[in-house]
């Protein structure tokens, strides 16, 4: 009669595993056994939330370049008002708008 590998193996981990039964006995390796779910489960639920964070990523970016685009076309309303009403533009927030500084005052 000829196993093929699979039959071999499967053979071969329950009888593995009643070996490790018997030389530690059944509290120990149910525990192993109990480890080794939670492991897995823990590495499915990791695997989840790093793709809901991948995406969270990305609107956080996307939300990032609007905000950028907000702020320089604010920065060059300013700029025509200013210029329109004959006023001084503040050429503080032009230059921290251009990246050199924070262009907020909280």
């Amino acid at each position: 009669m000829v196993n093929t590998y699979n039959e071999e193996r499967e053979g071969y981990s329950s009888m593995e595993f009643l070996k490790i039964v018997g030389e530690v006995g059944f509290p120990i390796a149910g525990a192993m056994a109990s480890g080794a779910f939670v492991f897995t489960t823990l590495s499915f639920i990791l695997q989840s939330v790093t793709g809901s964070v991948q995406g969270l990523k990305g609107m956080i970016s996307a939300l990032n370049n609007r905000v950028q685009t907000m702020n320089n076309d604010l920065v060059k309303i300013d700029t025509l008002m200013s210029y329109a009403l004959n006023v001084k533009p503040n050429v503080d927030r032009i230059a921290a708008n251009e990246g050199k500084e924070d262009a907020r005052r909280d």
